[in-house]
């Protein structure tokens, strides 16, 4: 089985989407019994917490109900997952940091955009200080980067 995870700061907002919008995607594909996922924020901030309410209110207004619960990433994750994937270069420091720190290697660690097409190092914005039409635009670009992950793991 391949295991993702998504990585943000607080795991309310881009990597919940991010971990939402693939696990959807995988169910409407048959994927769902060959691929896990999770997601996790590289902070505590918000540990225990669902989703931001606006994520939310995004995710289902595409059809994806969002019902994780915040956590915050761990040492250990490099050897659960074979997929690590942040959401901005901040995040992807802070994993690598945590993992060398603990003399951890994950297989992959990278960015989810580099499985957009075409492929970007852009970041994912953060839409948490934003309007609607920020999570929106954040629900496009992880509709677009988890498409691409998916092509990609299909292979």
């Amino acid at each position: 089985m391949t295991k993702i995870l998504f990585v943000c700061l607080g795991n309310i907002c881009r990597s919940p989407l991010a971990e939402g919008v693939l696990r959807h995607k995988l169910v409407a594909a048959g994927l769902q019994d060959s691929i896990e996922v999770d997601s996790c924020g590289t902070s505590n901030y918000h540990i225990g917490d669902l989703p931001d309410p606006r994520t939310r209110n995004n995710a289902a207004s595409h059809g994806v109900i969002l019902t994780h619960r915040a956590r915050q990433l761990e040492p250990s994750d490099a050897d659960t997952f074979d997929y690590i994937l942040a959401m901005d270069e901040k995040n992807l420091a802070n994993s690598e940091a945590l993992f060398r720190q603990h003399g951890k290697k994950p297989k992959h660690l990278g960015l989810l955009r580099a499985f957009e097409e075409p492929p970007t190092q852009a970041a994912v914005p953060d839409p948490y200080y934003g309007s609607a039409e920020d999570f929106e635009a954040v629900y496009q670009i992880v509709d677009r980067a988890t498409e691409g992950l998916l092509r990609h793991l299909r292979k």
